[in-house]
């Protein structure tokens, strides 16, 4: 098993080149959306990006194993993306948010087009259907997100549960008369080892969940629709990260 420090940074790395992948996926959707591909070859594309979040989830939930507690406070993000963190990372009701904002923006800014009876096969023209089903999987999902939240929420709680709160007593009472307190660490070590092994769990439902939230939406859209929510999301994920680090170093600056 490999040691916490080690681990983070192994997955540091990991991150690093995952960004550089995706920043090159944007660049591919990009092209895409602007050019007149097919609808085969659009649906390509997007298989070829999920891929790469398979690989993104798939390399977190091996790293986690070794530093579940390094996942849900990685020190890769920057401060601005730690505080928006649920679960080790973003809340799957956010991207619905995001569909919803970028269809409104290309709503507004095709309005003429669509008024005219032109098809702009973009975000801004989902049909009455699809926004049903998005409306269904939305509902869904909150509600599983609610259920990881109190879990969560139950697995916080029981750092005062009887028999931490009781241990820490019996190490407080051992420390204060200078004794040795060896198997009450022992103890403590097997106590709160569980209680990462739940965390661990949650952080597998939390990212599955996030992963599935992606994979429904882009089967309600259609190719040249996956392809401009592809976009939004990176467009997001990358100027964040970015920004983020930019305001750590700022602030980091004037300390």
């Amino acid at each position: 098993m490999m040691s916490t420090s080690k681990n983070g940074k192994s997955f540091h790395k990991f991150f690093e080149s995952w960004l550089v992948k995706q920043n090159q996926d944007l660049n591919q959707l990009v092209r895409a959306s602007k050019d007149n591909n097919n609808d085969m070859m659009l649906s390509l594309l997007i298989h070829s990006v999920v891929k790469h979040y398979e690989e993104y989830y798939r390399e977190k939930s091996r790293y986690a194993i070794s530093d579940i507690l390094g996942m849900l406070h990685p020190s890769w993000l920057s401060s601005l993306e730690d505080a928006f963190l649920w679960i080790g990372g973003w809340r799957p009701s956010m991207a619905f948010h995001l569909l919803y904002s970028k269809s409104g923006i290309q709503l507004e800014a095709n309005l003429h087009e669509l008024i005219r009876g032109f098809n702009t096969k973009d975000l801004g023209n989902l049909s009455g259907n699809q926004l049903v089903l998005i409306d269904e999987l939305q509902h869904k999902t909150i509600s599983e997100e609610r259920k990881l939240s109190e879990n969560l929420a139950k697995v916080q709680e029981s750092l005062a549960d009887t028999s931490m709160v009781e241990l820490s007593h019996v190490v407080s009472e051992l420390m204060r008369d200078e004794l040795v307190v060896n198997d009450e660490e022992e103890k403590i070590k097997k106590n709160i080892s569980k209680k990462e092994e739940s965390l661990l769990d949650l952080l597998k439902k939390a990212d599955d969940l996030r992963l599935s939230t992606i994979k429904e939406i882009l089967r309600i859209l259609t190719s040249t629709q996956g392809v401009h929510f592809l976009i939004a999301a990176a467009e997001l994920h990358l100027r964040t990260h970015e920004w983020g680090k930019k305001k750590d170093a700022a602030v980091s600056h004037h300390k």
